[in-house]
């Protein structure tokens, strides 16, 4: 698609890394929309949400470099070009539960209350960001002929050129919208603490696991390839999201 929106001088602006950055800020606001609504103390709800951006963007590249281990090997320099392509989101989000865990307690919030907070600001700031993915041309689909296939012909694009291909960025980014609206509507009915946090994991980790299907980058391979990298996260992240679900539906205010 676009990897270089524009030039100012020898500063090159890559669109992914101003979609991105944009999925972040966007995440953040609406987070700190929700907050003010739980009663969260304002200033460290925003102070938790710069260090788990900053443990996301650690570990989604960190995961990405582990996937792709042979390249940055021969490339070690790009590690860092996170601004070209190249997360991983669930690296990101396992750095961020990490970082979420740790500054929650550090500023003394409930983590199920800052957690449905943050979860539809994830979701949406996710979707916006799977844009920067389709005009880098990372996490790429495989080849298609369906009518609304894309091809991409910039050279600077990390997918095949000159193939039509699944935009699997797109059915990512819808997957988020869709649960974005769901969480939202779900957030004056919650029955319990961490409810919206718990459903946006669940649906997330399904959505993905389909959308996986169709992927046609290097997705690391568990059981012999019957399973991706991420579907195999995603089973024991739908394991994990049920078992705390039913815990918050078993929970006194639930009853």
């Amino acid at each position: 698609m676009y990897p270089e929106l524009f030039h100012i001088g020898p500063l090159t602006i890559h669109t992914y890394g101003l979609l991105v950055a944009t999925g972040f800020l966007t995440g953040i606001w609406w987070l700190s929309r929700l907050a003010k609504q739980e009663g969260i103390d304002a200033q460290a709800a925003m102070d938790t949400a710069f260090w788990i951006v900053v443990a996301a963007i650690i570990g989604s590249r960190a995961a990405y470099v582990l996937i792709n281990g042979r390249y940055f090997l021969a490339h070690p320099l790009e590690v860092f070009y996170i601004w070209s392509g190249g997360l991983v989101f669930y690296g990101g989000m396992i750095g961020a539960v990490i970082a979420g865990w740790y500054f929650v307690r550090r500023y003394k919030l409930e983590f199920n209350r800052f957690a449905d907070a943050a979860a539809p600001g994830v979701a949406l700031g996710h979707a916006i960001g799977r844009l920067g993915c389709l005009a880098a041309g990372c996490c790429y689909g495989v080849p298609t002929q369906v009518p609304w296939a894309v091809t991409f012909t910039d050279a600077k694009s990390i997918a095949p050129t000159g193939v039509p291909l699944h935009p699997t960025q797109l059915y990512d980014a819808a997957n988020e919208l869709v649960i974005f609206l769901i969480l939202m509507a779900l957030w004056p009915r919650r029955a319990f603490k961490g409810q919206i946090w718990w459903t946006w994991a669940a649906l997330y980790a399904v959505g993905r696991s389909l959308v996986e299907m169709f992927r046609g980058d290097p997705r690391g391979d568990f059981f012999g390839g019957a399973l991706s990298t991420s579907q195999t996260v995603a089973v024991a992240v739908v394991a994990l999201s049920a078992y705390f679900y039913l815990q918050g539906l078993r929970s006194p205010r639930a009853r």
